[in-house]
């Protein structure tokens, strides 16, 4: 089951979905109580953005998108989470991306479910996760 009401964050992957118009998407952040976006999920886009053959568009649209969305940067309480859920999966031997686990640490140290489309996410103890 999605949940739908609520505080969340969202994953990169899910909001690439966002500018495809995903109809679960949209329908999931229509639901939400509050969302919001990792700065590190803004400079995966940009980057994805100025590589793409439609750069200048879709850098306009990311731009748009962050400045209309609550934007959360990654500090030291963040790198505490990155820290201690790195740890966790080290020991069991279960990486995942790097900029993954910032996008986690920060949904940990705001107590938001990670809306997601990646299942490597499960793999952190303690995220709250909603796999739109």
């Amino acid at each position: 089951m999605i949940p739908l009401a609520g505080r969340f964050l969202l994953d990169t992957s899910v909001i690439i979905d966002l500018f495809a118009e995903d109809r679960a998407v949209v329908r999931a952040l229509a639901e939400a109580d509050e969302v919001f976006v990792p700065s590190v999920a803004i400079g995966e886009l940009l980057y994805g953005a100025r590589l793409s053959a439609r750069a200048a568009a879709n850098v306009s649209q990311v731009e748009a998108f962050a400045a209309a969305t609550a934007v959360l940067s990654c500090d030291g309480e963040t790198a505490r989470h990155y820290a201690e859920a790195k740890l966790r999966l080290r020991a069991k031997g279960r990486p995942i991306p790097e900029n993954d686990l910032w996008i986690a640490a920060v949904a940990l140290q705001h107590d938001l479910t990670l809306a997601v489309r990646d299942g490597h996410f499960r793999e952190i103890e303690g995220l709250a996760l909603a796999e739109w």
